[in-house]
């Protein structure tokens, strides 16, 4: 019984020092990796404009008489890119713009406050320094839906309509569980981008519609992002944003949303978006059958689906 114990503890003790050696492999592979993408990231899709005396890099694709401006969910390493097989489906007809926020993409971090107010105001002074001006279709994924929510409910002159692509609404969840959660996951993304495990997984993924160098900036893009404390500090803002939703009556304007399967049966997440079309002078409820990133999963049909609510 003693050999076989034995046996069990060496066997353990070299899986251990297995893992811990590939860790530590795979950190200095990603600090190698990291020393040379500097210039990679130097050239980039976008335009930069200072706000709060930092860059912030704003990508406009097409033309149109209608402005759709992509608000990124959270910790998306690279909007311009996450985003690229819906807006690239729409850029024949519209204007379509992303806005990277601070943290995200190719803009800077920022110390200051991440509470949806800053972001909402940091958004549109961005979009006014790079002269796109409103009404804007906006088209929220996840986190961002809160901006938007605001956006409709403080300057509805602004916003022509919200297409919300799986999008946070107030009342959507419990904020204090969520908050909870999100800390966790803070957590979690920081180990990853102190040992460089992002690259790893990064490296294993699919990149749809991407060419071979958006990929290489993307994935430099994941590893440079990814555990920043800019983006981990808008979840701090969570339970005052549903405050502030919840003391405003909902926005009236068109609107179509979209839920993923993963959450048809949140009663909580279901129940806010539908009252969220029920309040709309337009408004479509879409059940879809994919993964949260539904700009993915379904942007062929998303894409005709916001043709026809804006040609109608």
């Amino acid at each position: 019984m003693k050999k076989v114990f034995k046996f069990i503890g060496i066997a353990l003790l070299s899986i251990v020092i297995l893992i811990v050696l590939f860790l530590f492999g795979v950190k200095i592979w990603n600090h190698i990796a990291m020393s040379s993408e500097t210039e990679l990231l130097q050239n980039h899709p976008g335009e930069c404009v200072e706000v709060d005396g930092h860059d912030m890099n704003i990508y406009t694709e097409g033309e149109g008489s209608h402005t759709l401006v992509f608000l990124s969910g959270w910790k998306v390493p690279s909007p311009i890119y996450e985003y690229k097989p819906l807006y690239s489906r729409l850029s024949d007809s519209y204007r379509c713009v992303v806005i990277e926020k601070f943290g995200y993409g190719f803009s800077d971090n920022f110390d200051g406050a991440r509470d949806f107010d800053t972001l909402l105001r940091q958004d549109r002074e961005a979009l006014q320094k790079a002269g796109i001006e409103g009404p804007y279709v906006l088209c929220p994924h996840s986190l961002s839906g809160f901006e938007a929510e605001l956006w409709a409910q403080k300057y509805p002159e602004e916003v022509e309509a919200v297409i919300g692509l799986d999008m946070c609404l107030g009342g959507c969840f419990d904020p204090a569980e969520d908050t909870k959660s999100s800390k966790t996951q803070n957590t979690i993304d920081k180990i990853g981008a102190f040992f460089g495990i992002n690259r790893f997984l990064m490296s294993i993924s699919e990149f749809e519609g991407l060419s071979k160098e958006e990929i290489r900036q993307y994935i430099a893009l994941g590893c440079k992002n990814l555990g920043n404390d800019t983006a981990a500090r808008e979840c701090d803002g969570i339970v005052d944003v549903f405050k502030e939703i919840e003391s405003t009556p909902l926005p009236t304007v068109p609107t179509i949303q979209y839920v993923s399967g993963v959450k048809k049966d949140n009663e909580l997440w279901v129940n806010a978006h539908q009252e969220f079309v029920n309040a709309s002078q337009n408004g479509r409820y879409v059940q879809l059958d994919c993964g949260h990133y539904v700009h993915n999963y379904e942007s062929e049909r998303i894409a005709t689906d916001i043709k026809e609510l804006i040609g109608n």
